[in-house]
């Protein structure tokens, strides 16, 4: 029997999901994305006919539009179920354009999950093309056309060919670039602690120097603490005061776009775009066996933290049959989404059921899918159980009118926390410590003081998370934008990736000083910000699309026709190194690739030759004696040490030697980094079996590098 209703998605994946779901009268196929784009030869754009756009088929899609042409004769109806955003929008009104379908008519399906119920309840309740978020889409892509294709060729003419400029990537090269401007210019300051290590039975706690009776005080040289000393020494310690509390914890939100890119990041060490991709792998289906192909997660690209009743509902009876009543709240937990324009209609990411537990799925994961959907599901449970409890005791200490205070805390009852913390940017781990049992006017046994000299630090430079997080944050971009503009930045040699933080490149620079002088709106924040927030307008109807785009061309034509007469030609020279290339003899120059600077001859392209630089760490080989220890990069860019006189010598480590042998075993010591945000490294032995170690405090250089 011939299928009555032809279904258009955007991925073949998706495709075979849906159809599982929808029976014999449905064929379902796929557009492979965008059909229909502005062409690449050319701006695209008539900007005197109120920015008409041209539109031309995708280079490579005309089988793809054949097929669909041929299926589109043969049905009675078509549906276009793209994806339930802005760019889902525009790429079902450009297919019914070629389709000739009717977009006032109910040929338009959504849903926020790929599941047999939300699919089926989906096509129950058709609608029409929402022409506000295809017109919000528009707007974005003409404006971006209009930057990119206009800035862009002037860069080519003035620094070099192939760069390019765009609104949102450039603010997220100028907050990189501040940020560095900032480490640059930061002067360090003295400081020192002052800790008193206490014993009391068998019970051992430590407690800070605080000031003086009620007064707080900061010591800032060590003839501060000179003074503490010779004010304690002799005196008395006891009790002033305990102070106890119960403190309440509550569970984060469930995920939206940007906080599971900023968690993958922290605790998978996944970049932005591995996240999203395995993300659109789990909510457009994977065959889960017995129950066949089905969505894992709802829609991933979304700023709303929204909870349907009926996942709540499902979530509840999980929580108290799994962990017991006293785990799920009094009331239903509802969170509220901070975001300026989120799309309401959205949901958060979350597991479309939370009876598919992980550990029900391994079998049929790949082992990164696996754990970032252990994520998404551990996060969404725990954001819908009880608040943790915590027992939290402060205790002043008075050696004379010297005050020294000690803080504590224990789980009383452990409620999220049982399932899920959320992670950190600075690296802390929940270090909950309780002081022993004391009471007011209690004496205490003289301690031992700890006097420690510190510097203050630099601001340190951004992970991926953290920008993804600081550009929410400020309002540049949204969820479909995020992983793009970090992956485009890197791609035009614009900034590196070192140490998993963001530095900016000489290149980059260069830009942002060009575009800092002639297009000062393009990379202002607060612009950028006031221009999403226009677009937002546009989807929810409150502003008409040309008149943003309008007023956002008057100036910025302005500007273009100052920057084409005044831009001056910036010339790169490339670092001459004092490396032979032993093909042809030349002193190799540095050069910048996307994965960091690289050494190249400089006879290109009749010579290229191109070597790995390799960096030195000071500690001599174990095996060879020989020979000194660098660091190397392997296939995924995991950092790991090995001899420079390889291949005569293989030996290879994974953590970064110290250059001295372990006095247990004789094998080589090694750094362990742990509690970035207190500083802390361990030296443990590289043997297994051994388990020496040792702790020391960080260096400034291994902070900012953590």
């Amino acid at each position: 029997m011939a299928a009555d209703y032809l279904v258009i998605v955007e991925s073949p994946a998706k495709a075979k999901t849906i159809g599982k779901y929808l029976g014999k009268k449905y064929v379902v196929k796929a557009s492979m994305g965008h059909v229909r784009d502005l062409p690449k030869s050319q701006i695209g754009v008539d900007v005197e006919s109120g920015f008409s756009p041209k539109y031309i088929t995708i280079r490579g899609k005309g089988d793809v539009l054949k097929e669909l042409r041929d299926t589109r004769k043969k049905v009675k109806k078509v549906f276009l179920a793209a994806d339930p955003d802005r760019e889902g929008e525009a790429i079902a009104w450009h297919l019914a354009h070629i389709l000739d379908v009717d977009t006032a008519g109910d040929c338009r399906v959504v849903f926020n999950e790929i599941t047999k119920d939300a699919v089926k309840e989906a096509f129950k309740q058709p609608r029409s093309i929402n022409m506000n978020l295809v017109n919000a889409q528009q707007a974005r892509r003409i404006l971006d056309r209009l930057v990119g294709y206009q800035i862009s060729p002037l860069l080519w003419k003035k620094v070099k060919k192939g760069l390019s400029a765009g609104r949102v990537q450039s603010v997220a090269c100028r907050l990189i670039i501040d940020r560095e401007n900032e480490i640059r210019e930061f002067k360090p300051e003295e400081y020192w602690t002052l800790t008193a290590n206490f014993q009391v039975d068998k019970s051992k706690f430590d407690a800070r120097f605080h000031g003086f009776g009620e007064e707080k005080r900061d010591l800032t040289s060590e003839s501060d603490v000179q003074e503490i000393l010779k004010a304690v020494e002799g005196a008395e310690y006891r009790v002033h005061s305990v102070k106890q509390t119960e403190r309440r914890r509550n569970p984060s939100a469930p995920f939206t776009t940007s906080t599971l890119q900023q968690e993958a990041a922290r605790k998978l060490n996944f970049r932005a775009a591995k996240t999203m991709s395995l993300a659109q792998q789990l909510y457009e289906g994977i065959d889960i066996g017995e129950e066949g192909t089905v969505g894992l997660i709802t829609y991933m690209r979304t700023d709303s933290v929204r909870i349907s009743p009926i996942a709540q509902e499902e979530a509840r009876e999980y929580i108290v049959e799994e962990y017991g009543a006293d785990y799920y709240p009094p009331e239903t937990r509802n969170y509220n989404t901070k975001s300026k324009g989120a799309q309401e209609a959205h949901e958060a990411v979350r597991p479309t059921s939370v009876l598919r537990h992980p550990d029900k799925l391994k079998e049929f994961l790949s082992r990164d899918q696996l754990r970032l959907y252990k994520l998404i599901w551990d996060r969404f449970v725990a954001s819908q159980m009880s608040s943790a409890v915590l027992d939290t005791m402060t205790v002043d200490i008075l050696a004379g009118d010297v005050k020294f205070r000690a803080t504590g805390s224990k789980i009383k009852f452990p409620g999220f926390m049982t399932l899920y913390i959320e992670g950190t940017d600075e690296g802390k781990e929940d270090d909950e410590k309780f002081l022993p049992p004391l009471v007011e006017n209690q004496a205490l046994k003289t301690p031992s003081l700890d006097p420690k000299q510190h510097f203050t630090q630099p601001p340190p430079r951004y992970t991926e998370a953290r920008l993804v997080k600081t550009m929410e944050e400020i309002g540049i971009g949204r969820p479909s934008t995020y992983a793009p503009t970090l992956e485009t930045i890197q791609k035009r040699g614009y900034v590196l990736l070192e140490e998993k933080r963001f530095v900016p490149t000489e290149l980059g620079e260069i830009v942002h000083e060009m575009m800092e002088e002639f297009f000062p709106q393009i990379i202002d924040v607060d612009f950028t910000a006031n221009m999403e927030q226009n677009l937002d307008e546009v989807e929810e109807g409150d502003i008409d699309w040309v008149k943003v785009l309008k007023e956002f061309y008057e100036d910025f034509e302005k500007d273009l026709k100052v920057a084409e007469e005044e831009m001056k030609h910036v010339v790169l020279e490339d670092e001459v190194s004092d490396v032979e290339c032993e093909k042809c003899g030349k002193l190799m120059v540095y050069k910048h690739g996307r994965f960091g600077k690289f050494l190249a001859c400089p006879g290109f392209p009749d010579c290229r030759n191109t070597k790995p630089i390799l960096k030195e760490i000071g500690v001599a080989c174990p095996k060879c004696a020989e020979g000194q220890l660098v660091e190397r990069r392997g296939k995924r860019r995991r950092v790991f040490y090995g001899c420079n006189h390889y291949p005569e010598c293989d030996f290879i480590i994974w953590d970064r030697p110290v250059g001295k042998a372990c006095p247990e075993c004789s094998q080589p010591l090694v750094i362990k980094r742990s509690g970035k945000g207190e500083g802390k490294e361990t030296i443990v032995c590289s043997s297994a079996e051994c388990g020496h170690k040792e702790e020391v405090e960080a260096t400034a250089e291994s902070k900012q590098g953590s």
